[in-house]
């Protein structure tokens, strides 16, 4: 191709020293206020919440206490604070939140308070009684949701598997349909404030409201914090014609529908049980 008929070449844009100069001082004027900008007063970087696990089965003086350590407060503080938080607790409660301060892990931060803790912990209680399934399963119990979360809190205290909450939750509508007594030894452990596997003869026998070995039908609140499966559980039972239960050991529990059969139950319990303590 001749040189005069060549397309003609594009002229680079070529800047000035002064032009340069100009540029070179934009971007470093740039670059300082890019790195300025955390600098600023008043600007933090965002605070990465800190996790607070509650675990199911924990009663409310438990929470409390985990409330009080996390936020360093003294002891006693999360306590306080329920007589002057307006929780969103039904009107059954009677302003106690036993039962409804669910099993979560939630995030805590600089900003987050007992009251600010505790209310997040019962509106998530109410969400999961309210779920459908929890909900439904309730109402064709003839259950409130209060008491699905009271009976939902022995179910979580007496299960020894979570594949036998269903067989537990059974035992506990059965007896209720026949007007028999619950004879839960959690129910003695929340009166007495302990957590034991030995429940004596006597303490069979003391005056609460929480002894359903004397009194027939629910104990008047829930004796902790039951998760989602143990509500489900209560709602959902497996279906059988058990009447009793026992855990002969650990990871063995044994359901049955006669008195008899029971009795040869707690009777390899405690042949199992006086072996162990001898050696």
């Amino acid at each position: 191709m001749r040189h005069e008929n060549r397309p003609p070449s594009p002229r680079r844009s070529r800047l000035t020293r002064r032009g340069r100069l100009a540029l070179f001082i934009g971007t470093v004027l740039g670059l300082g206020a890019a790195l300025l900008i955390p600098l600023f007063p008043g600007e933090r970087a965002p605070e990465k919440p800190r996790p607070l696990l509650i675990p199911e089965g924990w009663r409310a003086a438990q929470v409390y206490a985990a409330i009080d350590r996390e936020l360093k407060l003294p002891a006693g503080s999360a306590k306080a604070a329920v007589a002057t938080t307006a929780l969103p607790l039904p009107a059954e409660a009677k302003g106690n939140p036993e039962g409804y301060l669910f099993p979560a892990t939630y995030p805590v931060t600089s900003q987050s308070t007992p009251a600010s803790l505790l209310t997040y912990m019962v509106e998530t209680a109410n969400k999961s009684l309210a779920t459908k399934a929890v909900a439904d399963g309730g109402k064709a119990h003839g259950m409130t949701p209060y008491q699905t979360a009271t009976l939902a809190s022995i179910i979580e205290a007496e299960a020894e598997t979570r594949g036998d909450m269903g067989k537990v939750a059974r035992v506990v509508h059965n007896r209720l349909a026949k007007s028999m007594p619950l004879q839960m030894d959690s129910t003695i452990n929340y009166a007495l404030n302990r957590s034991t596997v030995d429940t004596k003869l006597s303490e069979t026998k003391i005056d609460s409201p929480f002894n359903t070995y004397e009194r027939q039908g629910l104990p008047p609140t829930p004796i902790d914090s039951p998760g989602l499966q143990a509500m489900a559980a209560a709602v959902a039972p497996t279906p059988g014609d058990w009447l009793f239960f026992v855990t002969v050991k650990h990871g063995d529990t044994r359901f049955s529908a006669t008195y008899e059969e029971h009795k040869r139950h707690v009777a390899e319990f405690n042949r199992l049980r006086t072996a162990s303590r001898a050696t």
